[in-house]
């Protein structure tokens, strides 16, 4: 007859060994200092390597290893936040075709323009955030916003309700610079943002 052992193993379970991890203070990773620096950023503060290093206890030399530099985690924050704006701008979009990509980016660039901490950062290092806004080097942003139009406009061509007037890289392109030229155009010339402005010409080119 087998007898069956009632005594309680004094090994911990899976999920004892979890908890009890979870309640370890966690190291800081890449990802708390890019969490860390989207915080700052959304709220309009300056993104200073030596005050982050700090709030997350760790050296200078460990962020920048980790970032690379402080201009590069400034593009991927900037990115982070404009692709978010634009993915819910294209959910939201009500037209087909010339129009859904119209009314996304113009409402990805109200959502810039409009924002207090953005509108903060433009205002303090407005010449900055336009060269990362161009770049097309490592980490730059351009590369990825270009594609993510191009995303949309092939989206629109494959449904039927869109013709292009050229190729879809180059529309893109071009749909790129009248966008980006009015987030910073009062760093061009003097007059405010205008999402309205860019979305009277975005339509035009997508005729």
């Amino acid at each position: 007859m087998t007898t069956v052992d009632k005594t309680p193993s004094t090994a911990a379970t899976a999920l004892e060994r979890q908890l009890a991890q979870a309640e370890l203070p966690q190291r800081p990773t890449p990802l708390d200092a890019f969490k860390l620096a989207r915080r700052r950023f959304l709220q309009g503060e300056r993104l200073d390597m030596s005050t982050m290093a700090r709030e997350l206890d760790i050296n200078r030399v460990t962020l920048y290893r980790w970032v690379g530099s402080r201009e590069r985690l400034l593009g991927e924050v900037m990115f982070s936040l404009w692709h978010r704006t634009f993915e819910k701008e294209c959910e939201r979009a009500s037209g087909v075709g010339a129009e859904r990509v119209a009314q996304a980016i113009t409402g990805a660039i109200e959502g810039v323009i409009t924002n207090p901490g953005w509108a903060r950062q433009l205002a303090r290092e407005g010449e900055l955030i336009m060269r990362l806004l161009t770049r097309s080097g490592a980490g730059g942003i351009q590369p990825r916003i270009i594609a993510a139009y191009r995303d949309l406009l092939a989206e629109e061509v494959e449904r039927g309700h869109l013709r292009p007037p050229t190729d879809l890289d180059e529309l893109a392109y071009g749909l790129l610079r009248i966008s980006e030229s009015y987030v910073y155009r009062e760093l061009i010339t003097g007059d405010p943002p205008d999402a309205t402005g860019a979305g009277r010409l975005l339509r035009l080119l997508l005729r």
